[in-house]
């Protein structure tokens, strides 16, 4: 297992340390619930310095990324960002990711950590118009400072406003005392805040004034587990749960980062799918009763016939109640449907809903 910059940070806080990714990462600090909770109402500080980062260059740039992204990226002006994905040739999903255009003819693709090699080489493979790729994985850290007041808390580490930075947009300039950070209005909460990008050197650094300038502002560090619960209320993609290799961005409800004004990786057959229809689609579902859905759990009809898999799950700690996604054949993907949510031996009754789930 791999270390973050702040592993031993982490531990002196008494994080619980677990295996994820390939890394060693607090998956929680107090609790998730208490975690959960400060990120909804305050802020917390998470280090997802386990994401990855490719910077791609040069007159071809991106030539590249248009050809292997669904997005449509020649909409990006610089100092924007767009979520996207990396459709494979079997109508699947390599990766989901974020790609901010830095300069004219630089962008960066930031990835998931499971994914870094498989999408370095799915990425290097494609290339064959001579663009620059250069792997940071290793050389950057990541903050997400997330919660409705995380602005207020972090203002007085930084020159610029930081209210005048809107969604998917970002700055580079000084935060925390160190030049040339990424501060990135994006995150993966439903709560507002930001994303900081800087290396590992300088994380340490960060790390602590982040925590110091939102003291007053109850803010705590948070740990993978309220990480999960808190996307799953706004019912965001995790790969590897609700989009993988096997599943299309179509099915999974990205048709709207899935962008036909051009040519991309499977783009064709994605298209056909569209116009037809998918066979089965991603739902979101909250139970009618009481009860804890879990990935890997049948959906099944009402006369037991399993008709799809729960492929994210959880009690939520805003609502009180079970919810979760899984894919399911179209017919029953209707808001208000019902279907049944087999847990052990009970047919729990459950009711597919419109995201998100937590409206604030």
């Amino acid at each position: 297992m791999k270390n973050t910059a702040l592993t031993e940070t982490h531990e002196a806080l008494g994080a619980k340390i677990v295996p994820f990714a390939g890394y060693n990462m607090p998956v929680q600090y107090e609790g998730v619930n208490i975690e959960h909770e400060t990120v909804r109402n305050a802020v917390g500080v998470f280090d997802v310095s386990h994401m990855g980062e490719f910077l791609i260059e040069g007159e071809h740039a991106l030539e590249l990324i248009q050809s292997v992204s669904s997005n449509d990226a020649s909409k990006l002006t610089i100092g924007k960002a767009q979520y996207s994905c990396l459709p494979n040739d079997e109508g699947g999903i390599v990766d989901d990711l974020i790609i901010y255009k830095i300069k004219e003819e630089q962008y960066l693709l930031v990835v998931n950590a499971s994914n870094i090699e498989k999408d370095w080489n799915w990425i290097q493979s494609k290339n064959t118009v001579g663009a620059t790729m250069r792997n940071l994985s290793e050389d950057y850290s990541l903050l997400a400072i997330q919660g409705p007041k995380a602005i207020e808390a972090m203002q007085s580490l930084t020159s610029h406003d930081l209210s005048a930075i809107k969604f998917y947009n970002f700055v580079v300039g000084d935060f925390a005392g160190i030049e040339h950070v990424i501060i990135s209005a994006t995150g993966y909460t439903g709560s507002g805040g930001f994303e900081i990008y800087c290396k590992n050197s300088e994380i340490k650094q960060v790390w602590d004034e982040v925590l110091e300038a939102g003291s007053d502002f109850g803010i705590k560090p948070i740990g993978l587990a309220a990480r999960d619960t808190l996307r799953l209320e706004m019912g965001y993609c995790l790969y590897g749960n609700d989009i993988d290799d096997t599943t299309s961005p179509i099915e999974a409800g990205l048709s709207w980062i899935t962008k036909f004004t051009k040519d991309f990786t499977n783009s064709k057959a994605l298209k056909a799918e569209k116009e037809r229809g998918p066979e089965r689609k991603l739902i979101a579902f909250e139970l009618d009763e009481r009860g804890i859905p879990r990935q890997g759990y049948d959906i099944v009809d009402n006369q037991g016939k399993i008709i799809g898999k729960v492929t994210s799950g959880t009690m939520s700690p805003s609502l009180g109640k079970g919810i979760g996604l899984g894919y399911v054949p179209t017919i029953f993907s209707d808001v208000s449907s019902k279907i049944n949510i087999q847990i052990r031996k009970k047919a729990i009754p459950a009711t597919v809903i419109k995201l998100p789930f937590y409206k604030s």
